[in-house]
């Protein structure tokens, strides 16, 4: 049974999604859940659950790291030996082996400068990278880097590269997946000095390496995987989050504001407008994984439901499951070798 820690201090509306989503997956999917944070507001909306037959506990987490946590005074709450805070506690029980991932929709930035200090980075990782699923034309495709990293190196395309191939092959259930580099053309010698410098070390890789990739080959199914340093990728998940939110507002609002004939036309197609919002809501994939740290981390949404955290929760499982841990490990170990 896979033990999945859950910052209950994580979403917006904490801990009600937070604690409600983690048990509708525990049923599920049959986990145990481990809540941690601060057990007088747990406590109250666990009790209105029902956790009949399910392995449910709480560890008490007095402090809580928020988006006015920053900069310097943010490295010194995730550092902190001691630390008290929900994640700190939570990676911590991950780390000794008393769990097996974490997972919060708290502050990204918070997550991350938590899972390097407390967990580590995989030996042979500079950098670790959050990787979100993208919905494509054919089927998904994993995006990474999407803000962990605004400035990198070729060193750290490749390390993504490794990193994002063996996820979509081993949680995606993608059979050889194609990698590819983000850039403003197709064709090889496009895009910027950093893709230059990283298709030699793509090329001369073990990766099933596509090659270049725009970004409307990346949402029409071109690649598995598509590679890109944290600037980038955080550009292209919060403006292909925004045109999602455009086009699904528009159709409701000219629906909602056009004549009898629209209106029934929206009836005849509202099963269709519901199969797109599915495949556009972030919440059907709950949280990308934080990869190449020496633990499994997923961050999802501030805004994250139940339903959200529920598929956080599941896609924690699917990685802890497939050992996808140790996969990563081995393929950064092999590249290192050369």
């Amino acid at each position: 049974m896979a033990r999945i820690v859950v910052d209950a201090m994580g979403s917006d509306e904490h801990p009600g999604p937070d604690v409600e989503g983690a048990i509708l997956a525990a049923r599920e999917y049959g986990v145990e859940i481990i809540f941690v944070g601060d057990e007088a507001k747990i406590k109250p909306v666990l009790e209105k659950q029902n956790t009949q037959g399910l392995k449910v506990r709480v560890v008490h987490a007095p402090e809580m790291l928020t988006m006015e946590d920053k900069g310097e005074a943010l490295v010194l709450k995730a550092r902190a030996k001691d630390a008290q805070n929900s994640m700190a506690v939570g990676m911590d029980m991950v780390k000794r082996g008393e769990a097996d991932a974490f997972v919060t929709a708290g502050n990204t930035g918070a997550g991350m400068v938590s899972a390097l200090f407390r967990l580590g980075r995989i030996r042979g990782v500079d950098r670790p990278a959050l990787a979100p699923i993208f919905p494509t034309a054919t089927g998904t495709c994993v995006v990474l880097d999407i803000g962990a990293n605004p400035d990198c190196k070729p060193e750290n395309l490749i390390q993504f590269g490794i990193l994002g191939s063996i996820y979509a092959e081993k949680v995606r259930g993608v059979k050889n997946p194609k990698v590819g580099l983000v850039s403003n053309g197709e064709e090889e010698g496009k895009g910027n000095e950093l893709v230059k410098g990283a298709t030699p070390l793509f090329k001369a890789s073990k990766l099933n390496y596509f090659g270049n990739v725009e970004g409307k080959e990346v949402i029409g199914g071109a690649v598995d995987v598509a590679v890109t340093d944290g600037f980038t990728g955080n550009v292209m998940l919060k403006t292909s989050e925004a045109v999602a939110k455009l086009i699904t507002d528009t159709i409701r609002t000219l629906i909602k504001n056009g004549s009898l004939r629209t209106k029934i036309g929206g009836l005849l197609v509202k099963p269709a407008l519901g199969a797109i919002k599915k495949l556009l809501d972030p919440g059907e994939q709950g949280a990308a994984p934080m990869l190449g740290v020496n633990g499994l981390v997923f961050i999802g949404h501030g805004r994250s439901d139940a339903f959200a955290i529920k598929n956080a929760v599941r896609v924690a499982k699917e990685a802890v499951d497939v050992k996808v841990l140790d996969a990563m490990k081995s393929a950064i170990e092999e590249s290192l070798k050369k």
